[in-house]
Parts: structure tokens; C-alpha cells; sequence
């Protein structure tokens, strides 16, 4: 948990007043034991009734003192903490946006979202623990033990018989929760992804019938986090009544050998009060630190796996000498480029697009199209070749330099809650509302907008739930669009839109598209008839090149897509 300390540096004036005022009230709480004795001893036994009202009223003022401290200790540690929480939050959320599509795929969004918010309050909370009870528990701990000695040291004898089982027993709890605890966290990473896609995919539970399924999968999850948490609960729960035992015992013990000393003369009642107080806070801050020590058993898993994510560098990184600035023209070139998750998925493929050239790319479901065009962004790197814009390899570019000069529509058309006019501006924050309306005729969007009620400041709900596949497809198009990018990337961003919006949206494209090296994945023939060059994919090899003229000719592949959608071509040069 040290490395995560450094967040907490910040707040260092809040961390260290915290404990100086707990400090305050320890010294009170130990003060209190010795009045009463003074009560009992020289005021009820003599009978003096000032004396008893005077140091009665001295231990409310000793009490008020004390709760001063003890309150601002919880103020100021509860702000160090939180803001500590907060810095960490942020740091984690910060390394997740600079992660590369390789990392989060490995992580999972599940695990992202429990590692932000459970295991940070965990780490949390036990920070507020510390800055409250880490000053508290040593001082009670030595602070009683030592004035139990000098109000008689016969009785304190009694408490260092129970320090090793206390020892043992602490030592045993926090060996066996640790791993326990860790088991929980994973369980509940499941749980939440489990409750994630059920949720983005309730349509589709609903549509299929699938709830008794679904209900099944979120049991299954919820009954093995039960299970995993009930054994851990049960270890630590075993803390609390061994040390109340020995508490009891201690106590016990205290009253039968005082008792007998009060009996023959060596010792008062008051003093077998204070050392039974001093006694019970003594193993009181026993079971604080067990409680403690639980609780940061369970932080430390939690920091295991914060500490994963912190220190996790992403596969994607800028070489130190990155070109930070890049103007391209838009000839992009694949060269001899292999690559895959694991296995290969693109094998040996090479073309290159002129700049202003429309560059189709057709092939079967899982053949490579969408791997390969996330390399133009540099969203993976290549196995083997290189993928290059004007010359330049890509991974000579710094990342954010080559992806503003990109725009993208991506096969899942994402959008976020906020307006309309916002989600389109995240392809461009200056862009004024003209530049905005622009963008959206072009992705043929400007119409059913301004039928909306609010417009373009009507709000999307979570993932534009809102709106249909096709809106939130076109509204994807104008925010790629909106930057005016060299280079265009429509990776099957029209599969959601009819034939005849989806032709309105090429017409309205062509006059930019000019101006720029466009990429389109499709699935429809027709969308891609006109493309300056048209690239087939098949099992990951680049199997053919060319106009739609040449490859009706050449192409069984291509030939055969075009037949099973648009039938027999009365002639070859139905289109140019």
C-alpha cells in the first residue's frame, strides 16, 4: 500500500493534525481512570463531598477536551482521506484513458469498473482508519499498560500473560484473510461484469426471452461472492470473541487477586478500578488493531489489484523521438503488414491509397476488414511490415498528433450522455454551432435533429439510448466529419441506415472525400461500387485489388458478393 501513499502527500497538514489531535484525547482517556480513583479512594471512602465534586467536575472538562480532539481528528482525517480517495480515483481513471485497445481488452470493463470504485473506497476508508486509531491504539496500549503499572503493578502483571494468544490470534486472522479477501474482489469483478452486459443488453435478454437466463448467470456470480465472503467473514469474525474472552479472563483475574488484597489492606477499591479501566482500554485497542489489521488484509488485496492497473504500461507508447507535429498529405501504405491478437489475423498485406483516393474494403464477417484499419490510428501495432501515411510510419508519430489528423466512425457507433451538439463537437471542441449543422447534414442527420424538440440541445440517454441505430450511426459520421480530417475512416457505420440515406450520406461525402484519403468498411456491395479502389479480404489475406470494372472481371470473391446481393451484372461496366 506505500506507493499509493503518495497521493496522500498533498493533504500531509490534514494527515498530521489528525492524529496530534487524537493524541489530545488519548492523554485525556488516560487521565480519567486516576480521578476516579481519587473519587472512590479519598472522596466516597473519607467522605468528603467537595473533593468528589471537584474532580467530578474536572473529568467533564478532562471528557470535553478529549471530544474535542477526538471530533476534529475525524474531520480532518475524513478530509485527508477523501481527498487522498478522490486523487487516487482520479490517477486510476487517468492510467485507464492511456491504456492501448490490447490493455482493456485484457482487463475487462467489469474489473475497470470495480477497481474504481470498490477497491479505492476500500483503500480509502482504511486511510481514514489509520489517521484515526493508527496514533490511538499504540498510545492506549502503552499509555494504559504503563499507568495500570504505576497504580499497582501486582494487577498490571495480570495483562502480559494474555499478549501472545493476542499476538498468535491477530497473526493467524490477517495470514488467512489476505487471500480470502482477494478471492471476494475477483468475485466481484464478476458480478459486475455479469450485471454490465445484462443491463447494455437488456433489449436483447427482453427480445430473446433470456431473463430466466440472465437470472441464472447474476445468481450463479452473486451466490459465489456470498460463498467467498461468508469464509472470509467467518475468519475474521473469529477476532472479536477471543478478545472478549480474554478480556473477560483478564478482568476476572484482576477482581479475584485485588479482591484479596483489598481484603488484607494492600490495595483500595479505587485502585483495582483504574487498572480494571486501564485494563479494558488496553485490550479494547486490541480488538481496534484486529479490526484494523482486517481491514487492511481486505485494502491490501485491493491495492494489489489498484496497483495492477498503475502499473500496467500500455502496449501502444510514443517513441522518444515521436514526430509532435504532422501535416499529412494522405497517402497511406500497408507493407508487407501481419498481425493478430495471437494468432495472425491480417497475413502479408500490402496496397497503398493515394491521397483523395476512396479506398473500399470488402470481405466475410471475421476477415480481418476492422483489424486492419485499427491500424491506421495505430489503435494496435503491426506484427511484422509497417503501416506508413505520407512515408512516415506510424509508430514514429506521436499518438495523439497522428489521431487528430483521423477521422473515425467506428462499427459501434458510441455516443455519450450529453447533448446532441456536444457529442458531435467531441470530434472537434472549438467547432462553432455552424461548423456543427455542417457535420450533420453531410451525415444526412441535420433533419431528424431539428425535429426533435430541443434540437441539437436535445440530451441522449446513456449510449444514445434514445435514438435509433441508424441516428446514432449518422451521428457518429458528423462527429468524424466535423474535423475535417486528411484521413477518413467509416468502419461499417452505415450497416444501421436504409439504402437510400445511406446513398444520400456518399453524395453528400463525395465532396469531401476529395480533399481526403477516405477507408469505408461495408458490408453492401453497392456502398462501395464507386470507390477508387476496392480491397477483398479474405481469412486475413489481401486476395484482390481494384476498381469495381477489373474485380467483376478478375475476382471470384469479389463476383460472388456482388451476385448474392445485387444479382447477375447485366454488364461489367455497370458502374465506374
Amino acid at each position: 500500500m506505500k506507493p499509493l501513499l503518495v497521493y496522500l502527500k498533498p493533504y500531509w497538514r490534514l494527515a498530521l493534525i489528525a492524529p496530534l489531535l487524537m493524541v489530545l484525547e488519548v492523554v485525556m482517556d488516560l487521565l480519567q481512570p486516576r480521578m476516579m480513583q481519587r473519587i472512590v479512594d479519598q472522596g466516597i471512602r473519607l467522605g468528603d463531598q467537595h473533593l468528589v465534586l471537584e474532580t467530578g467536575l474536572v473529568m467533564v472538562v478532562f471528557a470535553l477536551i478529549g471530544a474535542v480532539g477526538g471530533i476534529g481528528c475525524t474531520v480532518f482525517a475524513v478530509r485527508a482521506a477523501y481527498n487522498f480517495g478522490t486523487d487516487l480515483r482520479g490517477a486510476v481513471y487517468r492510467k485507464i484513458q492511456s491504456l492501448s485497445f490490447a490493455n482493456l481488452d485484457q482487463l475487462g470493463t467489469g474489473q475497470l469498473v470495480t477497481r474504481l470504485t470498490n477497491d479505492v473506497t476500500q483503500i480509502q476508508e482504511v486511510v481514514l482508519l489509520a489517521l484515526r486509531i493508527l496514533v490511538r491504539v499504540p498510545l492506549i496500549m502503552i499509555g494504559s499498560l504503563i499507568m495500570a503499572f504505576l497504580t499497582s503493578s501486582q494487577l498490571a502483571l495480570m495483562a502480559l500473560p494474555l499478549i501472545p494468544p493476542l499476538a498468535i490470534m491477530l497473526w493467524f486472522v490477517v495470514r488467512q484473510a489476505h487471500p480470502l479477501y482477494l478471492k471476494v474482489q475477483n468475485t466481484l469483478d464478476r458480478v459486475n461484469t455479469v450485471i454490465q452486459e445484462n443491463l447494455g443488453g437488456v433489449r436483447v435478454v427482453k427480445a430473446f426471452v433470456r431473463e430466466e437466463h440472465e437470472e441464472g448467470r447474476f445468481g450463479e456470480a452473486n451466490i459465489d461472492m456470498t460463498v467467498r465472503s461468508i469464509k472470509a467473514m467467518q475468519i475474521t469474525a473469529i477476532a472479536s470473541p477471543v478478545l472478549l474472552l480474554l478480556m473477560n479472563v483478564g478482568i476476572a483475574g484482576v477482581l479475584w487477586i485485588g479482591g484479596n488484597a483489598v481484603k488484607q489492606g494492600t490495595l483500595t477499591v479505587g485502585e483495582i478500578i483504574a487498572v480494571i479501566t486501564y485494563l479494558t482500554q488496553m485490550l479494547s485497542s486490541v480488538l481496534m488493531v484486529s479490526m484494523l489489521l482486517i481491514r487492511l488484509s481486505r485494502a491490501q488485496a485491493s491495492t494489489e489489484r489498484i496497483n495492477e492497473i498503475l502499473n500496467s504500461l500500455p502496449t501502444i507508447q510514443d517513441r522518444p523521438d515521436a514526430l509532435q507535429e504532422f501535416h499529412p498529405h494522405g497517402c497511406v501504405a500497408f507493407e508487407n503488414v501481419t498481425f493478430g491478437y495471437g494468432e495472425p489475423v491480417l497475413k502479408d498485406i500490402s496496397f497503398v491509397a493515394e491521397p483523395g483516393q476512396t479506398v473500399a474494403i470488402l470481405g466475410t464477417t471475421g476477415s480481418g476488414k476492422s483489424s486492419l484499419i485499427h491500424l491506421i490510428p495505430r489503435f494496435y501495432d503491426v506484427t511484422s511490415g509497417r503501416v506508413t501515411i505520407d512515408g512516415i510510419d506510424v509508430r514514429d508519430i506521436a499518438q495523439s498528433v497522428l489521431r487528430s489528423q483521423i477521422g473515425i466512425a467506428l462499427q459501434e457507433a458510441v455516443l455519450f450522455s450529453g447533448t446532441i451538439s456536444e457529442n458531435i463537437r467531441q470530434g472537434n471542441l472549438s467547432a462553432n454551432d455552424n461548423v456543427v449543422r455542417d457535420a450533420a447534414r453531410m451525415a444526412q442527420a441535420n433533419d431528424f435533429i431539428v425535429a426533435l424538440p430541443e434540437g441539437y440541445e436535445t440530451r441522449l440517454g446513456q449510449r444514445g439510448v434514445n435514438l435509433s441505430g441508424g441516428q446514432k450511426q449518422r451521428l457518429s459520421i458528423a462527429r468524424a466529419l466535423i474535423r475535417k480530417p486528411p484521413i477518413l475512416i467509416l468502419d461499417d457505420s452505415t450497416s444501421a441506415v436504409d439504402v437510400e440515406t445511406e446513398s444520400q450520406i456518399q453524395e453528400a461525402l463525395a465532396a469531401l472525400m476529395k480533399g481526403c484519403t477516405s477507408f469505408i468498411v461495408a458490408q453492401r456491395i453497392s456502398t462501395v461500387l464507386n470507390a477508387d479502389k476496392i480491397l477483398v479480404i479474405d481469412e486475413g489475406h489481401l486476395v484482390a485489388e481494384g476498381t469495381h470494372r477489373t474485380l467483376i472481371q478478375s475476382s471470384p470473391i469479389y463476383r460472388q458478393i456482388y451476385e448474392s446481393q445485387l444479382g447477375e451484372p447485366d454488364h461489367v461496366t455497370d458502374a465506374s
